[in-house]
């Protein structure tokens, strides 16, 4: 990705969520991958709305700062094991937009699919996961979903999606968030109707023939607690080993303990 037009556009979209009323005080961030060890990133303790290029800080692939005035952001474990699961994400992008938000602290999952033009952008799900402390445990939580969607809730923090380049990782968000403002407008009248699998399976072929699909997508995830005993399990073979890794070899596991 060119270094200049990421920067461009991360200060451009970080000035559009906190417009948007997608965040307050210093919540959200963004990142783009310039390489395999170059991403750019927004800085921590930052209104969004105050962001300047000036400001971005540049790390490598495991986090390490190598240029930049300021800090990067705590969460920035979340994106890098973003990167690694998926070779082809250039950007990722996640903020707190009320009805995206609002779902995942009450436990509601969004009951998607239920607009067709949204099964092509975002799939056949947008997952709800579980509510984990942010930072290393949020990104070990999230490692299962990682190249099956392109986008998710996380109870107690916001909404995350991630794509080829910024744009579309906005898109995918923005897009998650009027899903969920449709989904909660229809509660009183009863939810959103789910789509028919006979009109789902067509858009999802466009999807695949567009090069939209995600690389596992459609794939059974393990539930929480096949993926609990999974990750226990190659803890206790690792003493001390990092949860994310941890996580990895929990998707290998959890078929044998399922």
């Amino acid at each position: 990705m060119n270094e200049a037009r990421a920067r461009r556009d991360l200060v451009r979209y970080s000035r559009d969520m906190h417009f948007a009323g997608w965040v307050a005080n210093h919540d959200g961030n963004l990142s783009a991958r310039l390489t395999d060890q170059r991403v750019v990133c927004t800085p921590t303790a930052f209104s969004k709305a105050d962001v300047g290029a000036e400001d971005l800080v540049v790390v490598d692939g495991d986090g390490r700062k190598l240029s930049g005035a300021h800090r990067a952001f705590s969460e920035l474990v979340v994106h890098l094991m973003l990167y690694g699961a998926r070779p082809e994400v250039r950007a990722v992008v996640h903020a707190h937009p009320p009805f995206a938000t609002a779902f995942g602290v009450s436990g509601r999952p969004l009951p998607h699919p239920f607009l067709p033009e949204a099964v092509v952008s975002l799939g056949p799900e947008v997952p709800t996961v579980r509510l984990t402390a942010p930072g290393k445990d949020a990104a070990a939580a999230m490692r299962p979903f990682a190249r099956r969607c392109d986008a998710l809730l996380m109870a107690g923090n916001g909404a995350w999606a991630w794509g080829p380049d910024l744009q579309t990782a906005w898109l995918r968000l923005e897009l998650v968030e009027h899903l969920c403002r449709i989904a909660h407008a229809a509660l009183p009248l009863g939810g959103p109707e789910p789509l028919p699998p006979e009109i789902v399976e067509p858009l999802l072929a466009k999807r695949v023939k567009a090069g939209l699909a995600a690389p596992e997508e459609g794939a059974t995830i393990p539930g929480p607690d096949v993926v609990a005993r999974a990750t226990q399990q190659a803890l206790a073979g690792m003493p001390g080993a990092d949860p994310v890794l941890a996580a990895r070899l929990a998707a290998e596991l959890a078929g044998k303990l399922g």
